[in-house]
C-alpha cells in the first residue's frame, strides 16, 4: 500500500524482503515457525500480503545514493506527512524549537498539486534541525486519523468483519457490462455478450508494447485511455478510433501464416504466447502516442500458455486460462459502493465527480446494482443466469483509478481518498473466475440478469420477496 501511494508522488521505494529472506526474518524477529505459518497462509516472494496474523511480512526501503539530494529527502518527508499524519499531528511534530517559523500546516483536504510530477514540500527542515530534533520514531510512532477520516473509517466495511447473513431487501441485477479488447485502452460497453473460456469474448486479447516488447499501460502512457476499440461480431473486425486519427480495423480472425512471429510476452509475472499484428497498426499507435510501439495479440492456443490460475475450492485442480488480465477473468464492482466513495470524495474535491466517471475509472467488466455498499466483499460465489462464478478475492487498486478515462488527466486525490475512506486499504471491487464450459454453445452475460450470491460461510442468500426493493453497484 505504501508503494502504491508513493508512486502517485513519483517516489520509488522498495518493498518486501528485498530478495533477502534471511535478513528480513532477522530484522522482523520472525521465528522459523512464523515463516512456516506465513507460507501456509499463502505468503510467497513477490505477493502483496503485507500482514499475516497482524505481523508484518516485510518492510519498506527508500535508498539514497550519490545522485540523491536533500530535496529528495524533503520530498519523501512531505509525502509521509501528507499521507500518514493529520493536521494536529503535524503541528505537534514540528514545534518552533525544531522547525523554522515558515512551517506550513498540512491542509485537511490534501488537495493535489497542479504539477502531478512533484510533491509540494509541506515543511522545510535544515540538516541541523533534522539532526537535533527529529527522529524517525517521532515521525511515525503514533499516527491517528483526522476526525473526518475517523468518521469515514468507522462507516467503511471492515476487511475482516463478515455478517452472518445478508438482509434479503431486494434483487441484485447486472446494470452494465464492459470489455476492454486492448489492455489499458478504453472500455467497450455492451448489453449482451458471449462468455468464452478466458472471460468475456475478446476481452483483453490485444495489448500495446513498446519497442522492447514490454507491455504499456496507463501507468506509463495515460493517453491509452483515449484509444477506443469496438468489436463488430457480424463483420468480424475490431475498429479502433482516437481523436485526430483515421479509424483503423483489425480482423478478429487470427493470422496463422508462417510469416507471423510467435513470441512470449510477460503480463504481471505471467508469460503468454503472442504474435505481432503488423506494421500498419503499429504505425497508427506510434503516431497517436508519439513513441515507437506495436500491437500484439495473444495466441488462441492456450494449451501451451503458462498464463493460468489454479482455482480454489472443489475444482482446485482445474487450471483456468487467462487473457492479458492481471489477476482474474472478471472484475465486478457495485454501484452502491461507488456512491459511498463518491460521497467521501465530494467532501474533498472542489468539483465532485459524476457517478459515470467514477464507474469508468474502476474499469470493471460487470457492474451490479445491489442494496448495500461493499456487500460484494461478503460473497464466495455468485450465479448470473446460467453462469457460475467463484469470487477469487478483492481488487487492490493502483494509480490507474486516478486517471480520468475521458481526458487522460491524473488526480492523486482519488487513490488517497479511497485509502482513507477504507481504513488505509485500497480494495475496491472483487475478482471473479468461472470454469470453462463443456458446452459447444457459449454462455451469454446480459444486462438485467439477476445476481444470486452465496456468503463466504457458504450459506446461500435466498432470493428476496418481490415486495421489497434493493439496489447495489
Amino acid at each position: 500500500k505504501v508503494d502504491k501511494m508513493a508512486s502517485l508522488y513519483n517516489i520509488h521505494v522498495r518493498t518486501g524482503c528485498f530478495c533477502n529472506t534471511g535478513a528480513c526474518q532477522m530484522h522482523l524477529g520472525l521465528s522459523n515457525e512464523d515463516i512456516r505459518r506465513n507460507l501456509q497462509a499463502g505468503h510467497v516472494c513477490g505477493d502483496d500480503i503485507d500482514l499475516v496474523d497482524g505481523h508484518p511480512t516485510g518492510s519498506v526501503r527508500i535508498s539514497f545514493g550519490y545522485m540523491s539530494s536533500f530535496e529528495d529527502a524533503q520530498t519523501f518527508l512531505s509525502f509521509i506527512i501528507a499521507i500518514r499524519l493529520s493536521k494536529s499531528d503535524t503541528e505537534n511534530l514540528f514545534q518552533p524549537s525544531v522547525m523554522k517559523p515558515t512551517t506550513e500546516s498540512v491542509p485537511d483536504d490534501h488537495s493535489p498539486s497542479d504539477d502531478a510530477d512533484k510533491s509540494s514540500p509541506v515543511a522545510h527542515i535544515s540538516d541541523r534541525e533534522l539532526r537535533n530534533g527529529l527522529s524517525v520514531r517521532e515521525t511515525t510512532g503514533s499516527w491517528q486519523p483526522a476526525e473526518s477520516e475517523a468518521e469515514s473509517v468507522s462507516t467503511a466495511v471492515s476487511e475482516t468483519a463478515v455478517p452472518t447473513r445478508r438482509r434479503a431487501d431486494g434483487p441484485i441485477t447486472v446494470t452494465r457490462i464492459y470489455l476492454y479488447p486492448i489492455k489499458s485502452c478504453s472500455a467497450f460497453e455492451v448489453i449482451k455478450w458471449p462468455v468464452g473460456n478466458q472471460g468475456l469474448l475478446y476481452d483483453r486479447n490485444w495489448m500495446v508494447v513498446n519497442q522492447n516488447g514490454v507491455c504499456m499501460t496507463q501507468k506509463q502512457e495515460p493517453r491509452l485511455c483515449l484509444v477506443n476499440p469496438s468489436i463488430d461480431l457480424k463483420k468480424n473486425v475490431m475498429v479502433i478510433q482516437a481523436e485526430g486519427m483515421d479509424p483503423i480495423s483489425v480482423s478478429l480472425g487470427e493470422n496463422t501464416g508462417k510469416e507471423v512471429v510467435i513470441c512470449e510476452s510477460k503480463v504481471c509475472s505471467h508469460r503468454v504466447k503472442t504474435y505481432d499484428c503488423g506494421g500498419t497498426i503499429a504505425s497508427w499507435f506510434s503516431a497517436f502516442l508519439g513513441r515507437p510501439c506495436r500491437l500484439i495479440r495473444q495466441c488462441s492456443d492456450t494449451k501451451n500458455s503458462s498464463h493460468q490460475k489454479n482455482t480454489e475450492g472443489p475444482a482446485s485442480t482445474t487450471k483456468i486460462s487467462l487473457s492479458f488480465v492481471n489477476e482474474a477473468q472478471y472484475l465486478l464492482i457495485n454501484v452502491a459502493s461507488i456512491m459511498q466513495l463518491k460521497e467521501h470524495l465530494s467532501a474533498r474535491l472542489e468539483e465532485p465527480l459524476e457517478t459515470e466517471e467514477l464507474i469508468r475509472r474502476f474499469r470493471a467488466n460487470i457492474v451490479i446494482s445491489a442494496p448495500q455498499s461493499f456487500e460484494e466483499e461478503e460473497w464466495s460465489e455468485i450465479s448470473i443466469g446460467a453462469l457460475q462464478f467463484q469470487v477469487v478475492g478483492p481488487c487492490s487498486r493502483c494509480q490507474i483509478i486516478c486517471i480520468d478515462q475521458q481526458s487522460g488527466e491524473r488526480n492523486k486525490e482519488i487513490l488517497h481518498s479511497l485509502s482513507t475512506s477504507r481504513g488505509r486499504q485500497t480494495n475496491f471491487g472483487i475478482y471473479l473466475m468461472n470454469q470453462p464450459s463443456n458446452s459447444s454453445f457459449p454462455g451469454l452475460l446480459s444486462v438485467g440478469s439477476e445476481v444470486l450470491p452465496m456468503l463466504k460461510e457458504n450459506s446461500e442468500i435466498q432470493p428476496p420477496t418481490a415486495s421489497k426493493g434493493k439496489c447495489s453497484g
